[in-house]
């Protein structure tokens, strides 16, 4: 399971949880890693296998809720030849696959209760059988789990196997949300920018603008670095040019104003957060808040500086294009030129 992406941030939060994992991975034990969608579990669960005893040994991945409940048991412990219909031959399992290594469990929470019983047995005593087979064979294999389920809820609950939960959390290493990683987004933005500028064979990179910077750092990041690496890609991809700072941001890429009605915007879905107070995101990069009335000492000049951020986020929601720009703010081609002119902004 190789990865290009690489740890990347700097914020307390994140790197304590590195650390941790670090401290971990010299230890032969299981460990969990919980953490919301697109947090870098699977980062996490490669450098727990890369920093161990067993690094030169496989590393084995199966996505638990990618597969049906009728053929979980069979991919993870392997089957004998005409255990079941369509087992025309004997086939290994992800354990006997990962023998010597580290076993990757995906989305953990979604196994089912016969599934869990097996699993225990392996972590337990190191042994499983194959469907179909009497015979009980030793393994020698590391779990590393990921979930972002409640599994000590689920185990209350009776939807997860106590013992099961006991045995693998001897370690637990929880990744913060992109939301509380002070100071990571522009860290991972310029990231990611430099690499799509990169991989577009760009001569320079030119950074973000102001705008965007705002932008990025406004949004809550319901997707975590999952979300923000794919929106940085898409920022430089469609800006197109690396003379100018990337000032042009889309959250949402399915935003249109001829979309379908009966199709939601995929912001307005309610998102599960801790304690994140709720507010729209905006689709674009967008001219900051309006400012403190009661802090204004001179009504022209604010004035003056509040038109100016409209006109700077009109060119870069149009890409500065003049015309489109005009359009958009219901001016006509010579009364926006006359404001841009005024404000030093048609350098």
């Amino acid at each position: 399971m190789e990865r290009e992406n690489q740890f990347v941030g700097e914020s307390g939060a994140f790197l304590d949880a590195v650390e941790k994992a670090s401290r971990a991975a010299t230890l032969d034990r299981p460990v969990l890693v919980i953490g919301e969608r697109g947090t870098g579990k699977e980062l996490i669960a490669e450098r727990l296998h890369r920093l161990s005893m067993r690094w030169d040994g496989p590393l084995v991945t199966l996505n638990c809720a990618a597969m049906p409940e009728t053929l979980i048991e069979a991919e993870l412990f392997g089957h004998e030849a005409g255990a079941f219909t369509g087992a025309t031959k004997n086939r290994v399992g992800r354990f006997e696959e990962a023998d010597g290594g580290t076993l990757f469990l995906d989305e953990l929470g979604t196994l089912s209760s016969a599934a869990q019983e097996r699993l225990l047995r392996a972590v337990e005593y190191g042994e499983i059988t194959r469907i179909g087979s009497s015979r009980p064979q030793k393994v020698d294999v590391r779990i590393v789990a990921a979930t972002n389920a409640d599994l000590p809820k689920m185990a209350d609950e009776g939807k997860f196997r106590a013992d099961l939960l006991d045995r693998l959390s001897f370690e637990v290493v929880t990744l913060p949300p992109l939301r509380y990683r002070e100071g990571d987004v522009p860290v991972l933005a310029d990231y990611f920018g430099r690499r799509m500028a990169a991989e577009l064979e760009w001569e320079q990179w030119p950074g973000f603008g102001q705008l965007a910077s705002e932008a990025l750092a406004r949004h809550q990041w319901p997707g975590n670095v999952r979300e923000l690496r794919n929106v940085i890609e898409r920022a430089v991809y469609q800006w197109g040019d690396y003379t100018r700072a990337v000032d042009h941001i889309v959250f949402d890429p399915f935003e249109s104003p001829w979309k379908p009605k009966e199709m939601p915007s995929r912001q307005s879905q309610p998102v599960e957060t801790q304690n994140i107070p709720e507010k729209a995101e905006p689709a674009l990069a967008a001219p900051p808040a309006e400012p403190e009335f009661a802090a204004v000492d001179d009504m022209k000049e604010a004035v003056e500086a509040f038109e100016k951020r409209i006109l700077e986020a009109a060119l870069a929601k149009s890409r500065y294009n003049q015309r489109q720009t005009a359009k958009a703010l219901n001016l006509t081609y010579d009364q926006l030129r006359h404001s841009l002119k005024r404000h030093d902004l048609l350098g």
